[in-house]
């Protein structure tokens, strides 16, 4: 199995350190990058931290707009994407994925429960799910609910697209070193 993973940030943050140690390569692709017609990433997967949609925290939204069809590419050739909350209230903050799926902010501590079964609940493993922060919820999406909060909310959604995988969580946590281990490793890697 192949790990490689890149992190679409602004810049270098303490989260691909944790990436590095779970997959043993973390590579750094800023908006600047990941919009420019030229550039050739090959991963696994792609990690999309909290806060991608809040310019106060980060210019990467426009350039995953700009993108959008490189990612879809990415998808359809077997790439993973795990996305968080865009933590800015922005309905639209997800529209550069190749389905629906609609933001409502709101930061709260929530009592997280996954579908029972659902490997996916690895995302928090040594977190108290009845005290999870979570940045909104999902109101509207085409994707599968794995994970809801207190009233049935949508707080972790995952979609299949081609032979990948999109999973959004508004998870205002860490991955855990064995969820991110798991979700990075693929058979080839994805030409982005």
């Amino acid at each position: 199995m192949i790990r490689r993973t890149g992190f679409l940030w602004d810049s270098p943050q303490l989260f691909t350190r944790l990436i590095e140690e779970c997959t043993g390569h973390c590579e750094a692709v800023t908006p600047q990058l990941l919009a420019s017609p030229f550039y050739r990433g090959r991963f696994t997967a792609l990690v999309i931290p909290t806060g991608f949609g809040n310019p106060l925290y980060s210019r990467l939204l426009p350039a995953l707009r700009a993108s959008s069809r490189r990612i879809e590419g990415f998808l359809e050739g077997g790439g993973r994407i795990l996305v968080f909350g865009a933590a800015d209230e922005r309905p639209d903050a997800y529209d550069w994925l190749p389905f629906r799926l609609t933001y409502r902010h709101g930061y709260a501590p929530r009592r997280i429960t996954f579908v029972p079964g659902s490997h996916r609940a690895t995302l928090i493993e040594g977190y108290d799910p009845d005290a999870i922060e979570c940045d909104g919820t999902f109101p509207d999406h085409d994707g599968t609910v794995v994970a809801t909060a207190e009233g049935g909310e949508a707080v972790v959604v995952e979609k299949g697209v081609g032979k990948g995988l999109v999973l959004a969580a508004t998870i205002h946590e860490y991955p855990s070193k064995t969820f991110l281990a798991s979700f990075s490793c693929g058979d080839e890697e994805v030409l982005l």
